[in-house]
């Protein structure tokens, strides 16, 4: 494992998160301390830590003989692109009405590099400046709540997300949907911006629920 300026459990975290919501651990999984200390090569301390965390989110859950992998399921998706569809229409509109002249500039730069990645046929690359822009516009709300809270839903549908943006037709939609977005912030229109931002959400939705 990579050992940066963060804990060691924090890392532990992050990694066994990231394989949960990408898949590697697939729902019915059992994770165990034994097991995760040799795979990662870190004492059972960090793990513990970790684990403990995983069940906050209600990733995993403890059954006495190791931790049950829950990941996501098809309702929770559901109700995290819900949420999504009417907190970040209010986030856009909250944006659009205080983002500053270099708020906008770092929202274009975003796009631009999507764009770009997107002429290159870059699904990861795509993926990475889709989230640096809902980041952005969660950070450009300027409320902490907004941020806290669809910063780390953005996060766990990733798995999902990953696959979509590897779709080339919804990749470009997504593209254009957030040329859109940007234009109703630039013109300081956020009833148009919180419009095509719900939109936007639902959208990304029904594609990966097959209703698009």
């Amino acid at each position: 494992m990579e050992h940066k300026t963060v804990s060691l459990a924090d890392q532990v975290f992050e990694h066994l998160e990231t394989d949960i919501l990408g898949g590697k651990y697939q729902r019915g999984d059992i994770l165990t301390e034994n097991k995760l200390s040799e795979i990662l090569g870190v004492s059972r301390t960090p793990i513990r830590e970790a684990l403990r965390r995983l069940q906050q989110e209600n990733l995993i859950i403890e059954t006495g003989k190791g931790s049950l992998v829950l990941g996501i399921s098809e309702k929770d998706l559901c109700d995290i692109y819900l949420i999504r569809e009417h907190l970040e229409g209010l986030a856009a509109k909250m944006a659009a009405e205080s983002a500053s002249e270099e708020d906008i500039n770092e929202l274009k730069s975003a796009l631009e590099l999507q764009e770009f990645y997107l002429a290159k046929s870059n699904s990861e690359q795509i993926r990475v400046m889709d989230n640096k822009f809902h980041e952005l516009l969660y950070k450009i709300s300027g409320s902490h709540v907004f941020y806290n809270t669809l910063l780390p839903l953005h996060k766990k549908v990733q798995k999902y997300r990953k696959a979509s943006i590897q779709s080339g037709s919804r990749a470009a939609q997504s593209v254009d949907e957030h040329r859109k977005i940007l234009s109703a912030i630039i013109a300081r229109d956020g009833d148009l911006a919180a419009k095509y931002t719900a939109e936007h959400a639902k959208n990304a939705y029904n594609h990966i629920a097959g209703k698009d």
